[in-house]
């Protein structure tokens, strides 16, 4: 007798809408098109391991079902985050049982990058053998996230989050399967899409969204406020410890660097909108000062402390607004790397060089035995010299020729320290000091 109180399981319309054959999935082109990469796999006609790496919503695990579809196999699914060892030797066994009745089997492991090395291993030998065929997915870079052993047998394929006009295709499949009695305005649709980001998954959550909030309504018609106040609409597509996160601050840096204030402003609030935290965002911003500008505007890295202090005494949002100024006053900057390059360089040196004594007249004396020893003798103090400047005076260890690390771009301030040096050079040569 069946239970009054049980209830018909209604799958969410992502599910629903799931592609069942390579030709009803929308995006990928550059994978899935004629003569593309997985296009070419599947005319092969032979399943290979492989990973499929991109951001939530853009069809790996669709693909996955596919690949086992398109080449007849069993297929056996794992979530990284829920199984171990044992799920792996469970499927393993059942792979076995496959095979004895003649089929293959395509082992797929969502979230692979949650796999700790161990479990990683588990699956190696049994992909090496062929028993089964592994199939990977992965927001994280796999170069980083998988072992090299299991990457080297996987072929990588990357995913892209899905265009506007694709997600638009996928809005017109929804309206003319399900939703076909809901009208959606264009800025509405635009809505919807920016928020989607890319990600078909969260796109036709928010249209699902939309149709239970417009029969709780009487809508018929989805207008913009409509949406805007009928969902909730989440940050954009950003993960705080993956590859999208350093990508952001990748661009942000070089925005600056490339001296364009409006592409800088726009990852800054991209991250902020994404939920980086702002402390993170202007200890970068502090880095690229001295990194980028360095000595041609030392102002920078005095404006970019003291947006990092404003943030600290008025926290957010209003201290953010100094965080962007300092990043407008960054990328219009002059630039310079010199005194960034020039660390570096002596860095390195130090580090491959042998341990050079300190010369006796650099050498402090502070008791009158190490006065005896002839420490600091004939130090020439260079406020008591000509326009406080010691020339011909040596100040790295005896038989070491001037590297020359530090070399002054023609920007900015550094333009008048270039002249300052090699003043004090010319100075030198005529007294008498060898370069």
């Amino acid at each position: 007798m069946s239970s009054l109180f049980a209830k018909t399981v209604v799958a969410p319309l992502a599910e629903a809408l799931r592609p069942r054959t390579l030709e009803e999935v929308i995006g990928q082109s550059h994978l899935l098109g004629a003569g593309k990469p997985l296009q070419l796999a599947f005319q092969s006609g032979k399943a290979h391991s492989m990973i499929f790496w991109g951001p939530p919503g853009v069809g790996k695990t669709t693909l996955a079902r596919l690949t086992a579809q398109y080449f007849n196999c069993e297929f056996i699914a794992l979530s990284a985050v829920l199984s171990g060892v044992k799920d792996i030797r469970a499927a393993v066994e059942q792979a076995q049982l496959n095979l004895e009745a003649g089929n293959q089997t395509i082992l797929f492991v969502d979230e692979i990058h949650r796999f700790n090395k161990s479990q990683q291993d588990a699956i190696l030998p049994y992909a090496e053998s062929g028993l089964v065929t592994f199939i990977g997915a992965t927001t994280e870079n796999p170069s980083f996230e998988v072992n090299s052993a299991l990457l080297s047998r996987a072929q990588v394929y990357v995913l892209k989050p899905l265009s506007d006009a694709e997600l638009r295709q996928l809005l017109q499949r929804v309206k003319t399967r399900v939703l076909g009695h809901l009208s959606f305005e264009e800025r509405a649709v635009d809505t919807l899409i920016g928020y989607a980001d890319g990600d078909a998954r969260r796109f036709l959550n928010l249209l699902e969204q939309c149709a239970t909030a417009a029969a709780t309504c009487g809508v018929n018609t989805i207008d913009a406020d409509f949406a805007g106040n009928a969902l909730t609409l989440n940050s954009r597509r950003f993960d705080k410890g993956g590859d999208n996160f350093y990508d952001q601050i990748s661009a942000l840096h070089k925005s600056v660097r490339g001296s364009n204030p409006d592409a800088a402003l726009y990852w800054l609030t991209r991250m902020l909108d994404g939920g980086a935290d702002p402390r993170y965002l202007s200890r970068r911003i502090i880095r690229m000062a001295w990194e980028d500008i360095g000595l041609a505007d030392p102002r920078a890295m005095q404006i970019a402390n003291e947006a990092a202090a404003t943030f600290e005494r008025l926290g957010s949002p209003e201290g953010e607004l100094a965080l962007g100024q300092a990043v407008i006053f960054l990328a219009v900057a002059a630039k310079s790397n010199a005194g960034y390059k020039a660390f570096n360089q002596a860095q390195a040196f130090v580090k491959q060089d042998k341990s050079r004594e300190v010369p006796m007249h650099l050498r402090n004396a502070p008791t009158s035995l190490m006065k005896e020893a002839g420490y600091g003798h004939a130090y020439r103090y260079a406020h008591d010299e000509p326009d406080a400047y010691a020339a011909g005076e040596t100040y790295l260890p005896e038989g070491m020729q001037e590297p020359g690390w530090y070399q002054p771009v023609p920007r900015g301030l550094e333009i008048k320290i270039a002249e300052k040096l090699a003043l004090l050079k010319k100075r030198d040569a005529q007294a008498g000091k060898k370069t």
